[in-house]
């Protein structure tokens, strides 16, 4: 086995890929104020930015879910990769040659399963494209340029073709050092009856990226009439490709959907090529399943609710589209509200479409036409006849529960409004009492779905538990104690030149909450605040090493990360905490001593009283001090 990497090499990626140029391949990221950036967090559903990153820090944490850490830490929560698999991606994006210790340097068949499927992915793209040059691709390339795709088009998107004999990726690949068992796992190859065969073969392949543009499967299309396979066969789900997860064409257009706030969702391959190359850079589409709650989620990191957002679906005028309207409202109506549904002239997609008529009409279909709540509902009642009161009572029966589902009763009574006119009900306060009824029998029954969370006004963080080995009274931010102690351990992980070297004179007892006593504890097991002079990024790795387990370690990424609550931060106000938490700590000790004299009374042995009352004294003074001199008696 390979060794560990060497500790400077870990330090060099750390330093040469910024977590905002990472995390950015993922969500959205706006200005949050104070050097740092918010977003939607990728690791729990939230409706509003709690997902904060400090550049200049190196550091994310998200005040909602509590998951925090470097760059590093944030891939490998992401991507589900080890340490290792972690370091050797960003190295490679670096230009980074790693060192390994206890045994030179990493061979490729040693590295972690996810870089080898991806490698394999992309071994295997080069060689489709280079197999959709040759001869028997012609019907490959002339598939795409009946649809209007040139050769530029074709390599834009990074199509290719399989070619029609049994394992001829498979011998290329393991050519390249891939074992059967990776091609096997990777899905690009199948177990056949005597050794492993080519997955897709004679069929013109298209590349599925994550969200970071790494290949993680192929979508191809058939293109013989003797294949007797599916038209579209995809890669099947393995550990690095999740089908309900991915969206084909989202490396592409990921930087534009932010941009815009707005992003086209239509059903295949060619409707997304078609969509870029007539100037709509923000399509995508799913990967051979439905659009779901996954898809939804990864869309509104990048959208990031900004009250502007729009989603548009190219999905026909039939099921389909009434499929993803209906399940819009299920999995979240916020998202529903925004979401929008264009149905061609005579159904046509945005691949035939440009055909026929050119650029200008793909533009123009994905303007935001009919909200798609309206289409479900207008779905639901034509299929009813309105003209007789029974019809209109049947269509109302079955419509009326889609909009109870609404939550929000504002928008439930406008959507129940609107559902009267579709019905032809004049009396719309009937329409609205019979939805509200609906939703109140549903919440009965026990059907409440997601709960709510707090007001945006509410703090978003939960109170740490109390680190093991740490006794003392429970955090409570209303504390003005805990608060103090709060900011100060800001400073001291953001601004230590404020506070030092004053800061590292401060004992853990000091610190009256367990979480941050735990904190105060692994900054000075890190050399104290005193080591953040030089390089802040560095000294904070250190104290997250210093961390005894991951409710310390995500309190430390909080604090480094969130903002003060002063106006100024500069010497006056960093000595402002100093001086708090150190009056607040003389103030205990005094009525420690007093309390321990009232109880011993009588009992106390002279030498023993007049040390104590030594020590009260001295302790007032200092106080007083504190008090009329501020930092200067520290």
């Amino acid at each position: 086995m390979a060794g560990r990497i060497n500790d400077d090499d870990v330090k060099a990626v750390r330093d040469a890929v910024p977590i905002d140029a990472v995390v950015s391949e993922y969500l959205q990221l706006r200005n949050a104020g104070g050097g740092n950036l918010k977003g939607l967090c990728p690791f729990h559903d939230e409706k509003s930015p709690s997902f904060q990153v400090s550049p200049s820090k190196g550091l994310f944490h998200c005040f909602g879910c509590q998951e925090g850490g470097d760059t590093i830490a944030f891939v490998m929560k992401i991507d589900h990769l080890t340490f290792s698999e972690t370091v050797e991606r960003l190295a490679g994006k670096a230009g980074i040659t790693l060192r390994y210790e206890e045994g030179g340097y990493n061979p490729s068949h040693q590295r972690g399963e996810r870089i080898r499927l991806v490698e394999a992915h992309k071994a295997a793209a080069r060689f489709y494209v280079d197999q959709l040059d040759g001869p028997e691709a012609e019907i490959g390339r002339k598939f795409l340029a009946e649809r209007g795709f040139d050769q530029a088009a074709a390599a834009h998107f990074g199509v290719g073709y399989s070619p029609a004999g049994w394992d001829h990726l498979t011998r290329h690949l393991r050519g390249q050092g891939f074992s059967d068992k990776e091609l096997i796992t990777s899905g690009l190859s199948q177990d056949g009856r005597r050794g492993p065969i080519d997955r897709f073969r004679g069929r013109l392949m298209w590349p599925i990226s994550d969200t970071s543009g790494e290949i993680v499967g192929f979508g191809a299309r058939k293109l013989r009439d003797d294949d007797n396979g599916p038209k579209y066969l995809n890669t099947p789900d393995t550990s690095i490709y999740k089908k309900s997860q991915v969206l084909y064409g989202i490396d592409l257009a990921k930087k534009d959907i932010a941009k815009a706030s707005r992003a086209v969702v239509v059903e295949g391959y060619t409707d997304v090529m078609a969509c870029h190359l007539a100037g709509v850079t923000t399509a995508v589409a799913t990967c051979g399943t439905a659009f779901g709650n996954d898809h939804i989620k990864l869309l509104r990191r990048l959208l990031m609710d900004n009250g502007s957002a729009r989603v548009i679906f190219t999905f026909d005028g039939d099921s389909a589209g009434q499929k993803a309207a209906l399940r819009a409202f299920e999995d979240d109506q916020k998202f529903a509200a925004e979401t929008y549904i264009a149905i061609a002239p005579d159904n046509m997609d945005p691949c035939d479409l440009r055909l026929a008529k050119g650029d200008e009409a793909v533009r123009d279909l994905v303007e935001p036409r009919t909200p798609l709540f309206e289409f479900a509902l207008r779905q639901i009642v034509g299929r009813y006849d309105l003209e007789t009161p029974a019809g209109r009572a049947a269509a109302l029966d079955e419509a009326a529960p889609v909009v109870a589902k609404i939550k929000t009763s504002s928008v439930q009574r406008e959507v129940a409004v609107q559902l009267a006119g579709l019905v032809g009900i004049l009396d719309q306060e009937f329409v609205v009492r019979r939805v509200a009824q609906i939703a109140r029998w549903s919440r009965d029954r026990g059907d409440r779905g997601p709960a709510r969370g707090p007001s945006r006004d509410a703090p978003r963080y939960p109170a740490p538990a109390a680190p093991a080995g740490l006794s003392g009274p429970a955090l409570n931010l209303r504390s003005p104690a805990h608060r103090t102690e709060r900011e100060l351990l800001k400073l001291a992980l953001q601004k230590p030149a404020l506070v030092s070297p004053a800061f590292d004179a401060y004992g853990v007892d000091e610190f009256t909450a367990p979480p941050y006593a735990a904190v105060r504890q692994c900054i000075a097991e890190a050399g104290g605040a005193e080591q953040g002079l030089a390089e802040t990024r560095e000294y904070l790795v250190s104290v997250l090493d210093a961390a005894p387990d991951d409710t310390v370690r995500n309190l430390v990424t909080e604090l480094a990360v969130e903002v003060f609550h002063g106006k100024s931060i500069d010497e006056t106000y960093a000595g402002m905490q100093l001086v708090q938490v150190r009056l607040r700590a003389v103030d205990r000790r005094i009525d420690d001593v007093q309390g321990s004299l009232a109880r011993l009374g009588s009992n106390v042995a002279p030498e023993h009283l007049a040390a104590a009352q030594n020590e009260v004294w001295v302790l007032q003074q200092y106080a007083q001090s504190l008090r009329s001199n501020g930092a200067d008696a520290l």
